[in-house]
Order: structure tokens, then C-alpha cells, then sequence
């Protein structure tokens, strides 16, 4: 049976319970199967793969005789870069949709959600469209991130006088 023709007995249900039940089938018919441990184990090496990067990266920049703190610096720079790079080219969305949240905590998830809101709202312009909602995604992280950091140090401080 088509799609359309599910929704249409749907709606042309002649009771409330013919329409929940008619319903409740349209909905385990088109609902993905989700397998949970698989989505785990693919955001566990995605995410992992990112860090491992990150450490190959930091490595490389202190065998350089660069020390441990400003390699840190740089190394966050190359992750941002490259995963806006990632974001332009097409590449991020689709290692996102592979790997789930595993793209998504590290630095370089941060950065994507900031390039990608950038390329979606550019057709509005500079001031009404990138300037507007370039922050979007990332505004309630970094605000929830600071607020949050907030009361832990309130906490903190009051565990102090203590």
C-alpha cells in the first residue's frame, strides 16, 4: 500500500480509536529500525578517530620544539580548520550521519554547526542572513556552557567557605 493511500485511511477513519489504531501501524510501518549498540559502537570510533587525530596532530607540532600548551593552540586550530573545510566540501555532514554523536562533542563538531549555519543563511546576506544566524546551532551551547559554568563555580566558592 502507498504512503499517501495510509494517511488517506487515516484521515477517512470513521471512529477515534479505527484512526489511533490505523495510526499507530502507519507509524511502526515508517519508522526506521534503530539499533542503539551499533550507533554507540560508530559514534565510539568516529569520536575516537577525531581525538586521535587531534593527538597525531599535537605530536607532530611538539616534535617540532614547540611546547605542550601552544601545541594544544594549534592543534585546535587545525581541527577547526579542517572541519570547516570538511563542512564546505560536503564531507562532515555525511561522516555525521555515519557517526552520530561521535562528530558532535569534539571541537570539530562545534565548528561545523557554526560553518554550516553560515552556508545555509549566506544567500540573505552578510548582515541579515550570516550575521543574524551564524550562531544558531552553537548560541545555546555557548551560552548553556557559560551559565553552567557559573553556577559550578558558585558552587564551588559556597564549598570553599565551608
Amino acid at each position: 500500500m502507498h504512503e499517501n493511500e495510509d494517511v488517506k485511511k487515516i484521515v477517512e477513519a470513521t471512529t477515534k480509536q479505527e484512526q489511533q489504531e490505523l495510526y499507530q501501524k502507519y507509524v511502526k510501518k515508517v519508522t526506521p529500525a534503530n539499533n542503539s549498540s551499533r550507533n554507540v559502537a560508530r559514534a565510539f570510533w568516529v569520536g575516537g578517530a577525531i581525538c586521535v587525530l587531534g593527538q597525531i596532530l599535537q605530536n607532530a607540532i611538539m616534535s617540532m620544539d614547540v611546547e605542550k600548551r601552544d601545541a594544544g593552540l594549534y592543534t585546535t586550530i587545525i581541527l577547526v580548520l579542517l572541519s570547516v573545510l570538511f563542512t564546505g566540501f560536503g564531507l562532515y555532514p555525511k561522516m555525521a550521519k555515519y557517526g552520530g554523536a561521535g562528530t558532535i562533542v569534539p571541537i570539530t563538531g562545534f565548528a561545523n554547526s557554526v560553518a554550516a549555519a553560515a552556508m545555509e543563511y549566506k544567500v540573505q546576506g552578510q548582515v541579515f542572513g550570516i550575521g543574524c544566524f551564524i550562531f544558531s546551532i552553537a548560541g545555546p551551547v555557548i551560552l548553556y556552557g557559560i551559565f553552567s559554568s557559573f553556577l559550578l563555580g558558585v558552587v564551588y566558592w559556597l564549598i570553599g567557605l565551608l
